[in-house]
Protein backbone atom coordinates (compact mmCIF):
# COMPACT_ATOMS: atom_id res chain seq x y z
CA UNK A 1 0.00 0.00 0.00
CA UNK A 2 3.00 2.41 0.67
CA UNK A 3 4.39 1.49 -3.23
CA UNK A 4 0.75 2.68 -4.06
CA UNK A 5 0.99 5.67 -2.22
CA UNK A 6 4.63 7.01 -3.53
CA UNK A 7 3.51 6.09 -7.00
CA UNK A 8 0.37 8.47 -6.72
CA UNK A 9 2.29 11.12 -5.26
CA UNK A 10 5.27 10.81 -8.03
CA UNK A 11 2.36 11.26 -10.53
CA UNK A 12 0.52 13.63 -9.47
CA UNK A 13 3.93 15.59 -8.63
CA UNK A 14 4.77 15.44 -12.33
CA UNK A 15 1.22 16.27 -13.86
CA UNK A 16 1.46 19.53 -11.71
CA UNK A 17 4.52 20.05 -13.21
CA UNK A 18 3.80 19.59 -16.58
CA UNK A 19 0.78 21.85 -16.19
CA UNK A 20 3.15 24.72 -14.39
CA UNK A 21 5.10 24.82 -17.66
CA UNK A 22 2.57 24.62 -20.13
CA UNK A 23 0.94 28.08 -18.12
CA UNK A 24 4.34 29.37 -18.03
CA UNK A 25 4.82 29.01 -21.79
CA UNK A 26 1.55 30.33 -22.55
CA UNK A 27 2.51 33.16 -20.37
CA UNK A 28 5.83 34.00 -21.98
CA UNK A 29 5.62 37.18 -23.37
CA UNK A 30 6.27 37.08 -27.33
CA UNK A 31 9.24 39.63 -28.55
CA UNK A 32 7.78 41.88 -30.56
CA UNK A 33 10.25 45.03 -29.94
CA UNK A 34 11.74 46.01 -33.25
CA UNK A 35 14.93 45.02 -34.21
CA UNK A 36 17.45 46.79 -36.66
CA UNK A 37 19.67 45.35 -39.28
CA UNK A 38 21.85 47.01 -41.40
CA UNK A 39 22.81 44.89 -45.09
CA UNK A 40 25.65 46.03 -46.83
CA UNK A 41 25.58 45.33 -50.28
CA UNK A 42 28.06 45.47 -53.62
CA UNK A 43 27.05 44.32 -57.21
CA UNK A 44 29.56 44.25 -59.93
CA UNK A 45 32.61 44.77 -58.81
CA UNK A 46 35.13 43.21 -61.57
CA UNK A 47 38.32 42.70 -59.69
CA UNK A 48 38.49 46.30 -58.86
CA UNK A 49 40.15 45.68 -55.15
CA UNK A 50 41.27 49.15 -53.96
CA UNK A 51 38.56 51.42 -51.82
CA UNK A 52 37.77 47.71 -50.25
CA UNK A 53 40.21 49.05 -47.06
CA UNK A 54 37.31 51.52 -46.73
CA UNK A 55 34.81 49.49 -46.99
CA UNK A 56 36.17 47.35 -43.87
CA UNK A 57 36.96 50.48 -42.09
CA UNK A 58 32.89 51.09 -42.33
CA UNK A 59 31.34 47.51 -41.78
CA UNK A 60 33.33 47.66 -38.91
CA UNK A 61 32.08 50.61 -37.30
CA UNK A 62 28.69 49.27 -38.19
CA UNK A 63 29.25 46.34 -36.61
CA UNK A 64 30.33 47.87 -33.41
CA UNK A 65 26.20 49.40 -32.90
CA UNK A 66 24.32 47.10 -34.92
CA UNK A 67 23.74 43.36 -36.55
CA UNK A 68 25.22 43.44 -40.09
CA UNK A 69 25.02 41.67 -43.37
CA UNK A 70 27.63 42.10 -45.93
CA UNK A 71 26.45 40.61 -49.57
CA UNK A 72 27.52 40.53 -53.52
CA UNK A 73 25.36 40.49 -56.00
CA UNK A 74 27.54 38.58 -58.19
CA UNK A 75 30.25 39.40 -60.92
CA UNK A 76 33.38 39.73 -58.73
CA UNK A 77 36.23 38.88 -61.51
CA UNK A 78 37.40 40.18 -64.93
CA UNK A 79 38.01 43.93 -64.90
CA UNK A 80 41.74 43.87 -63.35
CA UNK A 81 44.23 42.02 -64.50
CA UNK A 82 45.73 42.15 -60.73
CA UNK A 83 43.15 40.04 -59.98
CA UNK A 84 42.52 38.20 -63.34
CA UNK A 85 46.21 37.35 -64.33
CA UNK A 86 46.77 36.21 -60.90
CA UNK A 87 48.64 33.35 -60.53
CA UNK A 88 45.66 31.72 -59.26
CA UNK A 89 43.23 33.43 -60.70
CA UNK A 90 40.72 35.53 -58.89
CA UNK A 91 42.65 34.84 -55.16
CA UNK A 92 42.99 38.17 -54.39
CA UNK A 93 39.69 39.08 -54.76
CA UNK A 94 38.25 35.97 -52.59
CA UNK A 95 41.34 36.89 -49.58
CA UNK A 96 40.34 40.57 -49.58
CA UNK A 97 36.42 39.87 -49.05
CA UNK A 98 37.31 37.08 -46.33
CA UNK A 99 39.33 39.80 -44.07
CA UNK A 100 36.48 42.19 -44.88
CA UNK A 101 34.13 39.56 -43.31
CA UNK A 102 31.68 38.88 -46.18
CA UNK A 103 28.70 36.76 -45.59
CA UNK A 104 27.08 35.58 -49.06
CA UNK A 105 27.35 36.25 -52.44
CA UNK A 106 25.58 34.85 -56.05
CA UNK A 107 26.66 33.79 -58.86
CA UNK A 108 27.21 36.14 -61.23
CA UNK A 109 27.78 35.61 -65.22
CA UNK A 110 31.38 36.74 -65.02
CA UNK A 111 32.25 34.19 -62.20
CA UNK A 112 32.41 31.49 -64.70
CA UNK A 113 35.03 33.39 -67.18
CA UNK A 114 38.01 31.76 -65.50
CA UNK A 115 36.94 28.04 -66.05
CA UNK A 116 35.62 25.67 -63.85
CA UNK A 117 38.73 24.79 -61.92
CA UNK A 118 39.29 28.49 -61.11
CA UNK A 119 35.63 28.50 -59.87
CA UNK A 120 35.90 25.74 -57.49
CA UNK A 121 39.40 26.72 -55.90
CA UNK A 122 37.98 30.33 -55.09
CA UNK A 123 34.27 28.92 -54.32
CA UNK A 124 36.68 26.60 -51.74
CA UNK A 125 38.72 29.88 -50.62
CA UNK A 126 35.62 31.73 -49.65
CA UNK A 127 34.52 31.86 -46.02
CA UNK A 128 31.52 33.11 -46.93
CA UNK A 129 28.20 31.39 -48.62
CA UNK A 130 27.48 30.98 -51.91
CA UNK A 131 23.87 31.15 -53.58
CA UNK A 132 22.66 30.39 -56.91
CA UNK A 133 18.91 28.46 -57.33
CA UNK A 134 19.41 28.03 -61.28
CA UNK A 135 22.58 26.34 -61.85
CA UNK A 136 23.20 22.55 -61.34
CA UNK A 137 27.16 22.21 -60.89
CA UNK A 138 26.94 18.85 -61.98
CA UNK A 139 30.23 16.48 -62.21
CA UNK A 140 32.20 19.28 -62.87
CA UNK A 141 34.12 19.22 -58.96
CA UNK A 142 32.41 22.77 -58.94
CA UNK A 143 30.77 22.81 -55.77
CA UNK A 144 27.00 23.58 -55.73
CA UNK A 145 25.72 26.76 -54.03
CA UNK A 146 22.85 26.51 -51.59
CA UNK A 147 19.44 27.42 -53.38
CA UNK A 148 18.57 29.67 -50.15
CA UNK A 149 20.66 30.36 -47.23
CA UNK A 150 19.46 31.50 -44.05
CA UNK A 151 21.97 33.44 -42.02
CA UNK A 152 20.97 33.98 -38.28
CA UNK A 153 22.10 37.68 -36.70
CA UNK A 154 22.12 38.17 -33.08
CA UNK A 155 18.35 38.91 -33.42
CA UNK A 156 17.03 37.91 -36.50
CA UNK A 157 16.61 35.35 -39.48
CA UNK A 158 17.68 36.55 -43.35
CA UNK A 159 16.96 33.87 -45.85
CA UNK A 160 18.67 34.94 -49.57
CA UNK A 161 17.62 33.23 -52.72
CA UNK A 162 20.01 33.13 -55.98
CA UNK A 163 19.53 33.86 -59.13
CA UNK A 164 21.69 34.38 -62.62
CA UNK A 165 20.83 35.20 -65.76
CA UNK A 166 21.16 32.77 -68.79
CA UNK A 167 20.79 35.17 -71.85
CA UNK A 168 24.11 34.58 -72.92
CA UNK A 169 23.76 32.56 -76.12
CA UNK A 170 20.85 32.66 -78.45
CA UNK A 171 19.94 28.96 -79.10
CA UNK A 172 21.24 28.24 -75.65
CA UNK A 173 20.40 28.35 -71.31
CA UNK A 174 23.81 29.78 -70.30
CA UNK A 175 24.96 33.18 -68.27
CA UNK A 176 26.63 35.63 -70.53
CA UNK A 177 30.40 34.48 -70.35
CA UNK A 178 32.41 31.94 -72.61
CA UNK A 179 30.19 29.00 -73.35
CA UNK A 180 32.97 26.92 -73.80
CA UNK A 181 34.05 27.48 -70.07
CA UNK A 182 30.53 26.43 -68.84
CA UNK A 183 29.86 23.35 -71.27
CA UNK A 184 29.66 20.90 -68.69
CA UNK A 185 27.30 22.98 -66.03
CA UNK A 186 23.40 23.10 -66.69
CA UNK A 187 21.82 26.01 -65.99
CA UNK A 188 17.95 27.05 -65.81
CA UNK A 189 15.67 30.18 -67.08
CA UNK A 190 14.98 31.95 -63.48
CA UNK A 191 11.75 32.80 -64.83
CA UNK A 192 11.11 28.41 -64.66
CA UNK A 193 11.92 28.06 -60.87
CA UNK A 194 11.51 31.39 -59.03
CA UNK A 195 7.89 29.65 -58.07
CA UNK A 196 9.27 26.39 -56.41
CA UNK A 197 10.53 29.01 -53.78
CA UNK A 198 7.53 31.21 -52.61
CA UNK A 199 6.93 29.53 -49.68
CA UNK A 200 10.31 29.74 -48.16
CA UNK A 201 10.13 32.28 -46.26
CA UNK A 202 7.77 30.42 -44.04
CA UNK A 203 9.75 27.02 -44.25
CA UNK A 204 12.90 28.41 -42.53
CA UNK A 205 10.88 30.57 -39.88
CA UNK A 206 12.74 33.49 -41.62
CA UNK A 207 12.26 37.18 -40.37
CA UNK A 208 12.96 38.46 -43.88
CA UNK A 209 13.45 36.59 -47.35
CA UNK A 210 15.51 38.94 -49.73
CA UNK A 211 16.44 37.39 -53.56
CA UNK A 212 20.25 38.08 -54.03
CA UNK A 213 19.69 38.73 -57.69
CA UNK A 214 22.33 39.02 -60.55
CA UNK A 215 19.53 39.49 -63.05
CA UNK A 216 19.88 42.59 -64.09
CA UNK A 217 17.33 45.79 -63.30
CA UNK A 218 15.08 45.87 -66.81
CA UNK A 219 14.09 42.65 -68.52
CA UNK A 220 11.46 42.42 -71.23
CA UNK A 221 8.37 39.78 -72.54
CA UNK A 222 11.69 36.79 -72.58
CA UNK A 223 14.06 38.65 -70.04
CA UNK A 224 13.18 38.42 -66.12
CA UNK A 225 14.72 41.45 -64.67
CA UNK A 226 14.16 42.70 -61.39
CA UNK A 227 11.38 44.49 -61.75
CA UNK A 228 9.93 41.68 -63.36
CA UNK A 229 10.63 39.70 -61.02
CA UNK A 230 8.95 42.03 -58.22
CA UNK A 231 5.98 41.92 -60.44
CA UNK A 232 5.08 38.56 -61.72
CA UNK A 233 6.78 36.74 -58.23
CA UNK A 234 6.09 38.79 -55.55
CA UNK A 235 7.69 36.54 -52.57
CA UNK A 236 10.45 39.14 -51.43
CA UNK A 237 10.77 41.69 -48.69
CA UNK A 238 14.02 43.02 -50.47
CA UNK A 239 15.30 42.66 -53.82
CA UNK A 240 19.31 43.02 -54.19
CA UNK A 241 20.27 42.97 -57.60
CA UNK A 242 23.18 43.12 -59.96
CA UNK A 243 24.49 42.87 -63.37
CA UNK A 244 23.20 45.84 -65.23
CA UNK A 245 25.67 48.26 -63.55
CA UNK A 246 22.95 50.60 -62.37
CA UNK A 247 22.18 52.86 -59.45
CA UNK A 248 18.70 51.82 -58.11
CA UNK A 249 16.30 52.31 -55.12
CA UNK A 250 13.26 52.23 -55.80
CA UNK A 251 9.97 50.37 -55.15
CA UNK A 252 7.95 47.63 -57.57
CA UNK A 253 5.10 46.16 -56.42
CA UNK A 254 5.71 47.53 -52.80
CA UNK A 255 9.35 45.33 -52.83
CA UNK A 256 12.13 47.71 -52.81
CA UNK A 257 14.74 47.20 -55.15
CA UNK A 258 18.56 48.01 -54.77
CA UNK A 259 21.45 48.40 -56.55
CA UNK A 260 24.81 49.78 -56.30
CA UNK A 261 26.60 50.46 -59.53
CA UNK A 262 29.84 49.21 -60.09
CA UNK A 263 33.71 48.55 -60.22
CA UNK A 264 33.60 49.32 -56.68
CA UNK A 265 32.66 53.05 -56.89
CA UNK A 266 30.21 52.58 -54.61
CA UNK A 267 28.54 50.88 -51.51
CA UNK A 268 25.30 50.22 -50.81
CA UNK A 269 23.73 50.38 -47.18
CA UNK A 270 20.44 49.44 -46.44
CA UNK A 271 19.03 50.18 -43.02
CA UNK A 272 16.37 48.28 -42.04
CA UNK A 273 13.84 47.70 -38.91
CA UNK A 274 11.95 44.48 -38.70
CA UNK A 275 9.01 43.64 -36.17
CA UNK A 276 6.79 40.52 -36.51
CA UNK A 277 8.85 39.68 -39.44
CA UNK A 278 7.55 42.71 -41.83
CA UNK A 279 9.56 45.58 -42.46
CA UNK A 280 8.74 48.55 -40.56
CA UNK A 281 11.13 51.12 -41.50
CA UNK A 282 13.85 50.90 -44.24
CA UNK A 283 16.52 53.29 -45.64
CA UNK A 284 18.67 52.76 -48.55
CA UNK A 285 22.17 55.01 -48.88
CA UNK A 286 24.96 55.14 -50.93
CA UNK A 287 28.42 55.97 -50.19
CA UNK A 288 30.36 57.03 -52.62
CA UNK A 289 33.61 55.75 -51.99
CA UNK A 290 35.95 57.43 -53.85
CA UNK A 291 34.98 60.95 -51.91
CA UNK A 292 35.65 58.66 -48.38
CA UNK A 293 38.68 58.85 -47.09
CA UNK A 294 38.99 56.63 -43.80
CA UNK A 295 40.50 52.98 -44.46
CA UNK A 296 41.55 49.92 -42.41
CA UNK A 297 45.30 50.53 -42.66
CA UNK A 298 45.63 46.48 -42.29
CA UNK A 299 44.14 45.73 -45.55
CA UNK A 300 45.00 48.99 -47.53
CA UNK A 301 49.06 47.10 -46.35
CA UNK A 302 47.47 43.59 -48.00
CA UNK A 303 45.68 45.45 -51.29
CA UNK A 304 49.00 47.46 -52.00
CA UNK A 305 51.11 44.52 -51.77
CA UNK A 306 48.55 42.96 -54.53
CA UNK A 307 48.60 45.75 -56.83
CA UNK A 308 52.58 45.99 -56.97
CA UNK A 309 52.88 44.24 -60.53
CA UNK A 310 55.57 45.90 -62.66
CA UNK A 311 55.04 44.25 -65.55
CA UNK A 312 51.36 46.07 -65.88
CA UNK A 313 53.20 49.68 -65.65
CA UNK A 314 54.94 48.84 -68.72
CA UNK A 315 54.68 51.23 -71.71
CA UNK A 316 53.88 49.76 -74.95
CA UNK A 317 52.77 52.66 -77.09
CA UNK A 318 51.08 56.20 -76.99
CA UNK A 319 47.26 57.36 -76.99
CA UNK A 320 47.22 61.07 -78.77
CA UNK A 321 43.86 61.79 -77.19
CA UNK A 322 40.92 60.20 -74.78
CA UNK A 323 39.04 57.31 -76.56
CA UNK A 324 35.64 56.38 -75.77
CA UNK A 325 34.70 52.74 -75.77
CA UNK A 326 33.62 52.75 -79.18
CA UNK A 327 36.47 54.95 -80.25
CA UNK A 328 38.43 52.31 -79.12
CA UNK A 329 36.42 49.07 -80.75
CA UNK A 330 38.18 50.98 -83.92
CA UNK A 331 41.43 50.72 -82.59
CA UNK A 332 41.09 47.51 -81.22
CA UNK A 333 40.02 45.68 -84.56
CA UNK A 334 43.00 47.36 -85.76
CA UNK A 335 45.19 45.93 -84.09
CA UNK A 336 43.79 42.50 -84.03
CA UNK A 337 43.66 42.44 -87.53
CA UNK A 338 47.32 43.37 -88.08
CA UNK A 339 48.29 41.57 -85.06
CA UNK A 340 47.14 38.07 -86.53
CA UNK A 341 47.48 39.44 -90.57
CA UNK A 342 44.28 39.04 -91.55
CA UNK A 343 41.87 40.19 -94.20
CA UNK A 344 38.66 41.08 -91.51
CA UNK A 345 38.19 41.50 -87.65
CA UNK A 346 35.34 41.26 -85.72
CA UNK A 347 35.15 42.67 -82.02
CA UNK A 348 31.62 42.52 -79.76
CA UNK A 349 30.62 45.82 -78.11
CA UNK A 350 30.40 43.87 -74.55
CA UNK A 351 34.17 42.60 -74.97
CA UNK A 352 35.51 46.18 -74.95
CA UNK A 353 35.45 46.99 -71.00
CA UNK A 354 37.62 50.53 -70.98
CA UNK A 355 38.43 53.62 -72.95
CA UNK A 356 41.58 54.60 -73.51
CA UNK A 357 43.26 57.92 -72.07
CA UNK A 358 45.92 59.88 -73.74
CA UNK A 359 49.46 59.60 -72.89
CA UNK A 360 51.60 56.87 -72.55
CA UNK A 361 49.59 53.39 -73.12
CA UNK A 362 50.07 50.67 -70.63
CA UNK A 363 50.11 47.14 -70.13
CA UNK A 364 47.41 47.20 -67.66
CA UNK A 365 45.23 49.69 -69.64
CA UNK A 366 45.00 46.85 -72.56
CA UNK A 367 44.03 44.06 -70.23
CA UNK A 368 41.45 46.95 -68.32
CA UNK A 369 40.36 46.74 -72.01
CA UNK A 370 39.80 43.43 -72.71
CA UNK A 371 40.10 41.36 -69.34
CA UNK A 372 38.50 38.08 -70.58
CA UNK A 373 42.08 36.06 -71.72
CA UNK A 374 39.87 35.39 -74.69
CA UNK A 375 42.00 33.06 -77.22
CA UNK A 376 42.23 34.07 -81.09
CA UNK A 377 41.20 32.01 -83.84
CA UNK A 378 41.53 32.65 -87.71
CA UNK A 379 39.21 31.27 -90.32
CA UNK A 380 38.39 31.12 -93.92
CA UNK A 381 35.08 32.66 -94.71
CA UNK A 382 33.16 33.61 -97.62
CA UNK A 383 31.64 37.05 -98.09
CA UNK A 384 28.18 34.97 -98.18
CA UNK A 385 28.96 33.04 -94.78
CA UNK A 386 30.17 36.29 -93.66
CA UNK A 387 26.91 38.25 -94.80
CA UNK A 388 24.91 35.74 -92.80
CA UNK A 389 26.72 35.82 -89.72
CA UNK A 390 26.32 39.52 -89.55
CA UNK A 391 22.46 38.71 -90.45
CA UNK A 392 21.65 35.93 -88.02
CA UNK A 393 23.42 36.48 -85.41
CA UNK A 394 21.44 39.63 -83.89
CA UNK A 395 24.13 41.72 -82.59
CA UNK A 396 26.80 44.17 -83.15
CA UNK A 397 30.32 44.41 -83.65
CA UNK A 398 33.01 46.62 -84.66
CA UNK A 399 34.81 45.27 -88.19
CA UNK A 400 38.29 46.33 -89.31
CA UNK A 401 39.40 45.23 -93.24
CA UNK A 402 36.11 45.88 -95.26
CA UNK A 403 32.96 48.71 -95.73
CA UNK A 404 29.56 46.82 -94.27
CA UNK A 405 26.34 48.46 -95.26
CA UNK A 406 22.70 47.25 -94.87
CA UNK A 407 20.89 47.51 -97.99
CA UNK A 408 17.33 47.10 -97.35
CA UNK A 409 17.28 43.38 -95.67
CA UNK A 410 20.45 41.94 -97.18
CA UNK A 411 24.12 43.16 -96.62
CA UNK A 412 26.54 45.08 -98.69
CA UNK A 413 30.73 44.19 -98.26
CA UNK A 414 33.01 46.09 -99.90
CA UNK A 415 36.83 46.14 -99.81
CA UNK A 416 38.45 49.41 -98.59
CA UNK A 417 39.10 50.32 -102.01
CA UNK A 418 34.82 50.67 -101.98
CA UNK A 419 34.67 47.41 -104.33
CA UNK A 420 31.74 45.27 -103.47
CA UNK A 421 32.99 41.65 -103.11
CA UNK A 422 31.44 38.78 -104.85
CA UNK A 423 29.88 36.32 -102.53
CA UNK A 424 31.90 33.46 -103.14
CA UNK A 425 35.29 35.86 -102.28
CA UNK A 426 37.36 34.45 -99.33
CA UNK A 427 38.27 36.04 -96.42
CA UNK A 428 40.61 35.37 -93.82
CA UNK A 429 38.19 36.20 -90.65
CA UNK A 430 40.40 37.05 -87.17
CA UNK A 431 38.19 36.76 -84.06
CA UNK A 432 38.43 36.58 -80.26
CA UNK A 433 37.06 32.87 -79.57
CA UNK A 434 34.35 34.25 -77.35
CA UNK A 435 32.53 35.35 -80.45
CA UNK A 436 32.90 32.19 -82.48
CA UNK A 437 31.85 30.11 -79.29
CA UNK A 438 28.51 32.14 -78.58
CA UNK A 439 27.83 32.29 -82.73
CA UNK A 440 28.89 28.74 -83.53
CA UNK A 441 26.66 27.99 -86.21
CA UNK A 442 28.11 30.52 -88.36
CA UNK A 443 31.93 29.63 -88.17
CA UNK A 444 33.49 26.64 -89.84
CA UNK A 445 34.30 23.58 -87.23
CA UNK A 446 37.96 24.53 -87.57
CA UNK A 447 39.60 27.58 -87.29
CA UNK A 448 43.49 28.12 -86.85
CA UNK A 449 43.94 28.19 -82.88
CA UNK A 450 46.39 31.18 -82.23
CA UNK A 451 49.05 31.00 -78.82
CA UNK A 452 47.86 34.51 -77.79
CA UNK A 453 44.76 35.97 -76.07
CA UNK A 454 43.32 38.92 -77.67
CA UNK A 455 45.31 41.27 -75.47
CA UNK A 456 48.32 39.64 -75.71
CA UNK A 457 47.96 40.03 -79.89
CA UNK A 458 47.39 43.85 -78.97
CA UNK A 459 49.47 44.18 -76.94
CA UNK A 460 52.45 42.73 -79.57
CA UNK A 461 50.98 45.23 -81.96
CA UNK A 462 51.73 48.18 -80.09
CA UNK A 463 55.23 47.00 -78.67
CA UNK A 464 55.94 46.62 -83.03
CA UNK A 465 54.40 49.54 -83.86
CA UNK A 466 55.65 53.92 -83.32
CA UNK A 467 51.85 54.93 -84.16
CA UNK A 468 50.16 56.47 -82.31
CA UNK A 469 46.79 55.29 -81.54
CA UNK A 470 44.34 58.50 -82.94
CA UNK A 471 40.63 57.48 -83.47
CA UNK A 472 38.75 61.11 -83.54
CA UNK A 473 35.68 58.95 -84.34
CA UNK A 474 34.73 54.96 -84.68
CA UNK A 475 31.95 54.46 -87.70
CA UNK A 476 32.70 50.76 -88.29
CA UNK A 477 29.87 49.13 -86.50
CA UNK A 478 27.33 47.14 -88.10
CA UNK A 479 24.19 45.45 -86.33
CA UNK A 480 21.23 44.25 -88.73
CA UNK A 481 18.40 46.23 -88.97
Amino acid sequence: MKNYFILFLLIAITIFSRCSSDNNNTNKPVDNNPKNLTIFCVNDVHGQINNFAKIKFIIDQEREKNDVIVVSAGDLFSGNPVVDNYPEKGFPMIDIMNKVGFDIAVLGNHEFDYGTTNLKNRMNQANFDWVCANVDMQNSGVPQPYEYKTIQTNQLRVCFLGLIETNGKKDGTIPSTHPWRVQNLRFERPEDIVSLYSNVKTQENADLYICLSHLGFNGNDHVLGDSQLANKFPYFDIIIGGHSHDKINTTVNDIPIFQSGSYLKYLGKIKLVVKEKNIESINFNLIDLNKYSQFNSELKTIIDSYDDQPYLTDVIGYSNRDHNNSQVGCFYTDALRNSLQVDVCFQNTGGIRSGLNEGNITKREIYEISPFNNGTVIYEMSVWDIKKFLRGSGSGFYYSGIQIKQVDQDVEIRNMQGKILSDDTILRVGINDYIAAVHDRYFPENGEIQNQTDAESIISYLENTTKAVDYPVCDRYFRMQ
